[in-house]
């Protein structure tokens, strides 16, 4: 017996990595993955670990380890599988060379996500084998036994996690690293290059390799479990729902499966056979229950369960006993919705927005924010990259005038991500408009990850950072122009011009997030009372460290404070001074 300690489902997955023998992993930040790769940087000396532009870069270097020979792996989000899905789909039909696994992470309930995606429909599709486990030993023990599976049958796989796996914890043992030797590359052009030639009998080999898979997961007791107690109801289930079902009825009998695609049909017939009603548990998309209706087996499933949102034990309890649950205690406290961080320069930036009373195609960020009050300006936001994409559509729809009302915000990693390209094309097809992209030098929704921008690597690395404006430049934008995110004054003037203009510009507003080291100082701004005239100026933009007093005066609560100076810009008055 090794060690045990307590470990969120993400850090269970990096140490199953680790154990794995795992030589090469990329991903891009995505909650709720990103901390796998946080976890697996402490093993740096035996693991390479990056940071990504994007998953899709991330899923190709995981498949060009494969390939070299060596045990590989990427992580995001659901919607970040979205944009792997262009290599995955191919590489289902390539196979691997050693050992190539993603971790996906579903957010069922969005907790942090534009959509709730179902990564299990994605795999079915790419043909792409998918483990779920339901809690953290479980996290890592098929994080191993996923690495066995894809040598084994030649496929990568997908250990597909939710927000509430990700970020909850159990006990895990804790054993060595097992040392795989690199498996020597071999040239194969029919199996790694896919021409149409080669990819039409791939297919063929895909077609066989996913029908044995299929087979031979009903005799995989560590992954697929019949545990049979009282026959009148059986549940067909997966993940953390298993525990749910555990909870709300522990009498009844379960089919948990750890493998979700493709699926043991054999042994869903066999359970099937053995209670007299079948129940499918399943979050979000019915894709084990119209499987089990395609096999010609009877169950229940959506018709009780909702397509939306989390699970839980109460909703087998109202929806299934119906049982009536005490009320809520937090029922009745008042709904706290997110906001932008004290001293946050993009408060700033979309301060001017709104004073200018331009429209905003927004972007994925925490800048995104800026569509809520008082700021209210954000009136767009698909996917990483859209707004400058948008804002390109937009002119092209209602012509260059339009866009004079109009400008686009990204931030700075997700320019790197996709932004990139949706500016080239903005290049390439002679737009006009303004994209702002907020440079805060840091990924900050998803916890302060570097990306290329920042000059440092995940293996704390210092390297050569992109620089906004030589790259604007170096694809032919004339008018590009870095303007302190802070600076009211020049930001006002900066925006205001260049949107009167039938030209392409670029305004990066710069400024460190205010969470960062580099961005800490020892002013503070502090309210002075008999110059304030309670005009309340100072707290339009939202900041969560002011506050109004009994009498009207304004308070600043210097624990929160940052003496980022917007309140301080915006009193005519002179009630705000900067203090050391």
């Amino acid at each position: 017996m090794g060690e045990k300690k307590l470990m969120l489902g993400n850090e269970a997955i990096a140490r199953g990595l680790y154990e794995a023998g795992v030589k090469v992993s990329s991903a891009y930040p995505g909650t709720p993955s990103t901390e796998i790769s946080e976890y697996l940087v402490q093993y740096k000396d035996d693991v390479y670990c990056e940071w990504a532009p994007n998953e899709k870069v991330a899923a190709e270097v995981a498949f060009g380890a494969s390939v070299a020979g060596v045990r590989s792996f990427a992580a995001m989000k659901m919607v970040g599988f979205n944009v792997a899905a262009d290599p995955m789909y191919s590489a289902a039909y390539a196979g691997v060379g050693r050992g190539m696994v993603l971790t996906v992470a579903d957010d069922p309930g969005l907790y942090s996500s534009q959509n709730e995606q179902d990564t299990r429909a994605v795999c079915r599709a790419a043909q792409i084998p998918v483990l779920e486990p339901s809690d953290s030993q479980e996290a890592k023990d098929m994080t191993k036994l996923a690495y066995e599976i894809s040598e084994k049958y030649d496929k990568p796989v997908v250990i597909r996690t939710t927000t509430r796996l990700a970020h909850s914890q159990g006990l895990v043992e804790l054993l060595s690293r097992e040392e795989v030797e690199d498996k020597p590359y071999e040239k194969n052009i029919a199996k790694n290059v896919m021409l149409p030639a080669n990819a039409i009998r791939r297919h063929v080999i895909v077609e066989d390799m996913m029908e044995k898979l299929a087979k031979d997961a009903c005799d995989m007791p560590e992954l697929n479990k019949m545990e049979i107690r009282d026959t009148k109801v059986g549940f067909i289930t997966s993940g953390i729902p298993y525990l749910y079902v555990r909870e709300a009825m522990p009498e009844a009998s379960t089919l948990k499966l750890g493998m979700v695609h493709p699926l043991p049909m054999d042994l869903i017939r066999e359970f099937a056979e053995k209670v007299d009603r079948v129940i499918v548990f399943e979050e979000l998309m019915p894709v084990i229950e119209e499987q089990v209706k395609a096999a010609g087996i009877e169950c229940d499933g959506k018709n009780i369960f909702t397509k939306l949102g989390e699970y839980s034990a109460n909703m087998i309890r109202t929806n299934l006993l119906g049982q009536e649950l005490k009320a809520d205690p937090a029922a009745g406290i008042p709904n706290r919705p997110p906001i932008l961080c004290p001293g946050c320069p993009h408060r700033s930036t979309f301060w001017v927005l709104k004073k200018l009373k331009l429209h905003v195609a927004g972007d994925i960020g925490c800048y995104t924010l800026g569509a809520v009050a008082p700021l209210s300006t954000i009136e767009t936001c698909l996917c990483m990259g859209s707004s400058i994409s948008s804002l390109h559509g937009m002119g092209k729809a209602k012509g260059a005038d339009y866009l004079k009302n109009w400008v686009c915000v990204i931030g700075d990693s997700t320019f790197m991500h996709t932004g990139v390209n949706s500016l080239m094309n903005m290049v390439y097809n002679q737009s006009t408009g303004t994209v702002i992209i907020l440079d805060n030098r840091i990924t900050g929704m998803t916890g302060h990850q570097d990306n290329p921008a920042t000059g440092k690597t995940l293996m704390g690395d210092t390297v050569s950072a992109i620089d906004f404006e030589k790259f604007c430049h170096g694809i032919g934008i004339e008018n590009v122009f870095t303007v302190n995110a802070y600076d009211q004054a020049a930001m006002t003037e900066t925006i205001k011009r260049e949107v009167k203009e039938e030209h392409l510009s670029v305004i990066v507003a710069k400024a460190p997030c205010a969470l960062i080291p580099e961005a800490r100082t020892k002013k503070k701004c502090v309210a002075l009372p008999d110059k304030c005239i309670h005009c309340g100026a100072c707290t339009k933009p939202g900041c969560p460290a002011l506050s109004r007093k009994a009498d009207g005066s304004i308070a600043i609560d210097p624990t929160q404070c940052n003496g980022c100076g917007l309140c301080r810009q915006l009193c005519k008055f002179g009630a705000i001074e900067e203090v050391e």
